[in-house]
């Protein structure tokens, strides 16, 4: 069994794969010490915790999932699916700057955004464009000015609409995680360095 292997973080899909790998490399100019496992969604991802805890020889397991509207209930189904791990070892509420459980196997968890707010991985990305940026501004009223009628998203994906509306127009019209690689995100944001310490 290789080193990554051993190690692995489990993620909901491609673009929170991709931000890890991304942010990591721009730090450390390396790829990843650990696996990233996408899983599709958040319930795979939950069902799939169980298994990967199982695994034999793994050393830490990773998640990173999304608080969406409500942190408090996304932890607790999160605590329900490492029952394997003693109670308690795991904090009642995730840990400010991303959760450390010293079991077997080591198990990290991070909530997007920051652990203790609701959002996802666009409200953690909204934090990493530059303060001085002159599309965001612009991207935001694009959306906001698209009439009820003609909205295709709910109104709790608004911030989402509003970063790809944003990601849309980079010089080459990227995903999240090429948008770090490309140094039009700042990863030297304090909740980037927050996430990748």
């Amino acid at each position: 069994m290789s080193d990554t292997s051993r190690k692995i973080l489990l993620v909901q899909g491609m673009d929170d794969k991709h931000v890890v790998k991304h942010i990591w490399y721009q730090h450390y100019h390396e790829p990843p010490p650990f696996s990233i496992k996408h899983k599709g969604g958040i319930e795979e991802l939950l069902k799939s915790i169980p298994v990967e805890l199982g695994v034999e020889k793994i050393q830490a397991l990773g998640i990173m999932i999304d608080a969406n509207d409500d942190p408090n209930k996304r932890w607790k189904q999160l605590v329900n699916r490492i029952s394997r791990i003693p109670l308690h070892l795991i904090p009642e509420i995730p840990e400010p700057d991303g959760t450390i459980i010293k079991s077997q196997p080591r198990l990290g968890v991070w909530m997007m955004p920051d652990n203790q707010s609701s959002g996802e991985i666009e409200t953690f990305i909204r934090q990493l464009i530059p303060n001085d940026d002159q599309i965001w501004p612009r991207s935001k009223r694009y959306v906001e000015d698209i009439p009820d009628k003609y909205r295709k998203f709910k109104p709790r994906k608004e911030l989402k609409a509003k970063i790809h509306a944003w990601l849309a127009v980079r010089e080459k019209p990227r995903p999240m995680g090429v948008a770090i690689k490309t140094g039009d995100l700042d990863t030297d944001a304090l909740l980037a360095i927050q996430f990748y310490e």
